[in-house]
């Protein structure tokens, strides 16, 4: 039996026009639709199949503000058992604070009887493509991780790992508990059923309200200075212009006499 978490993070819509803030730190989304990354809706579909392929159970969490309840249920309407929400201000955290907040949930429920032998995320969030969160979760736990995976299965306490190298598929082999970042392509996510969507619907939500200070994501703002004036001065036409030409040489020090 291995119980899975998987985490997702509610994002913009990327089917239209992409709009930044006005501070350039983060993408506007006042006027486009919210959803999770392709990557995360691979790792939902891989928890709910290791789940049920070794009689576990798939916990879904986010880090965010109470409006991703909606990714919560979707992820429930697909297959997860239960779903927590650390309800924050994501704007303060940078994957640092993320990955820290994440770690609580996972020893919090692991002091309560209910230990994940396997956490999955996302390669890189949609919105900050940070490539972070999994690698300092897994540092955190003190646990082994792969990124880049494109497929897994649990069996006698190992993960077994596959993702796409520069010379084919590699396999990775981590005993549990551990740590795999998910790219898209290797499962196909499914749509959720009416019944589906009933049920996760009526589920309920833990909500965890975090106690950490975030540290924030250290990103700079950086601006391309304006372009500096230039001059041009003719110095002549034709073999006139030699002497003239030797003596920008010298004042250069290219050339001296």
């Amino acid at each position: 039996m291995a119980n899975v978490l998987v985490c997702v993070k509610r994002v913009p819509e990327a089917s239209g026009q992409i709009l930044l803030t006005d501070d350039e730190q983060s993408v506007d989304a006042r006027h486009v639709g919210w959803t999770v990354s392709a990557h995360e809706e691979a790792a939902v579909e891989l928890a709910t199949q290791v789940a049920a392929a070794t009689g576990g159970s798939a916990t879904v969490v986010t880090v965010g503000s109470s409006d991703a309840v909606e990714q919560l249920r979707n992820a429930l309407a697909v297959g997860c058992d239960s779903a927590v929400l650390v309800e924050a201000d994501t704007t303060a955290y940078g994957p640092a604070d993320v990955a820290a907040a994440i770690a609580d949930v996972v020893r919090a429920h692991e002091a309560d009887g209910n230990a994940y032998d396997l956490v999955l995320l996302g390669n890189d969030a949609a919105d900050t493509g940070d490539f972070q969160v999994g690698i300092r979760l897994a540092s955190t736990l003190g646990r082994p991780v792969v990124t880049g995976i494109s497929t897994c299965a649990v069996a006698d306490g190992v993960v077994v790992a596959r993702g796409e190298g520069p010379d084919g598929t590699e396999v990775f082999e981590l005993p549990l508990p551990a740590v795999v970042a998910v790219m898209e392509g290797g499962v196909a996510p499914r749509y959720p059923s009416i019944p589906g969507r009933m049920k996760a619907k009526r589920a309920p939500i833990e909500t965890v309200v975090p106690q950490r200070v975030p540290t924030g994501s250290g990103r700079v703002r950086w601006k391309l200075p304006p372009p500096q004036p230039s001059s041009v001065e003719i110095l002549g036409t034709g073999p006139e212009a030699a002497p003239a030409v030797v003596d920008l040489l010298e004042r250069l020090g290219v050339v001296s006499r």
